[in-house]
């Protein structure tokens, strides 16, 4: 009798680990997805005054870059339904996607007064990042509304490679371990991050100009963006990204149009001038470096 009730009990003690196995709870984690949003480079965004604030279609530029937030959003819920997505607002007064209109499932991020500003809220806890409506870096002859951070940038490097705002963001990720698995923008932006980065790219626009643009129309930009989120996936999902990861230390070079701006920056500890308009610094990480960064083109102006 004692034996058949021990056997009785391991039976439901295996049966129970079984289940426990089988269940919900012990599947993989949701995946988690950080979204940086810029404007410039959004389909159907073709001019200037669109991407400001009480510019002409600014209005409409507001709507469609929350479509294409969505457009992201929705294929990826499509393939992980309990998906977590952490939306960043990056553009300008980073008060830009039309909130209320964003699906209800996602956490955004609004306001410019941040330290980490287009990578706010970006941790190791992330599977990958997508960069939205990206541009150009500053003094790209092929790119629209080329610059980075500010206009008073005219080129960044970081150990030697220089980047835009998409590549510094994709530094910062890649020091966390977080690949970039998705980039639109317009065509010299998307060729500039398939150059730095090994990721999937939708490409919005060509700059006709600097200041004007052949638009694709946003219909088919979303259908393309909807694509790219698939092919991103399947490859995130067989482990096919590596983060761009450049170590520590970080090796700050920044270039400015003014003379005037690079005085001021010297006000700071370990920030020496190369030359009478680029200044250097060596940050113990990317975060110190990125942290730095925004500082010197965002909060000290000439």
């Amino acid at each position: 009798m004692g034996r058949t009730v021990s056997r009785w009990v391991m039976s439901c003690a295996t049966l129970g680990m079984l289940a426990l196995l089988a269940s919900p709870s012990s599947a993989q984690d949701p995946v988690r997805l950080f979204i940086s949003v810029d404007m410039e480079g959004i389909g159907g965004v073709g001019s200037p005054s669109m991407t400001s604030t009480g510019g002409k279609d600014y209005a409409t530029a507001r709507e469609l870059l929350t479509a294409e937030v969505n457009t992201i959003v929705e294929a990826i819920f499509a393939r992980h339904s309990d998906a977590e997505i952490l939306i960043n607002d990056s553009h300008g007064d980073h008060q830009n996607a039309l909130h209320t209109l964003l699906d209800p499932r996602v956490v955004y991020i609004q306001g410019s007064i941040k330290p980490l500003g287009m990578v706010q809220g970006l941790d190791r806890g992330f599977d990958g990042a997508i960069l939205v409506g990206y541009h150009a870096k500053a003094g790209d002859p092929d790119g629209f509304l080329a610059h980075t951070g500010s206009g008073s940038v005219k080129g960044l490097w970081l150990n030697d490679v220089e980047v835009g705002e998409g590549g510094m963001n994709a530094v910062f990720a890649g020091s966390h371990g977080v690949p970039v698995i998705l980039a639109s923008g317009d065509s010299a932006a998307t060729a500039e991050l398939a150059d730095l980065l090994d990721t999937e790219t939708v490409t919005t626009k060509t700059a006709e100009t600097p200041s004007s643009a052949r638009l694709i129309h946003p219909e088919r930009v979303r259908a393309m963006l909807a694509d790219g989120v698939g092919r991103a996936l399947d490859r995130l999902e067989d482990g096919g990204f590596q983060a761009y990861d450049l170590g520590s230390p970080v090796r700050i070079r920044m270039r400015f149009a003014s003379t005037t701006h690079v005085d001021i920056l010297m006000a700071i500890p370990g920030v020496s001038k190369v030359d009478g308009f680029t200044v250097a610094y060596t940050a113990r990480n990317a975060d110190e470096a990125y942290r730095l960064i925004r500082l010197m083109y965002r909060f000290i102006s000439i």
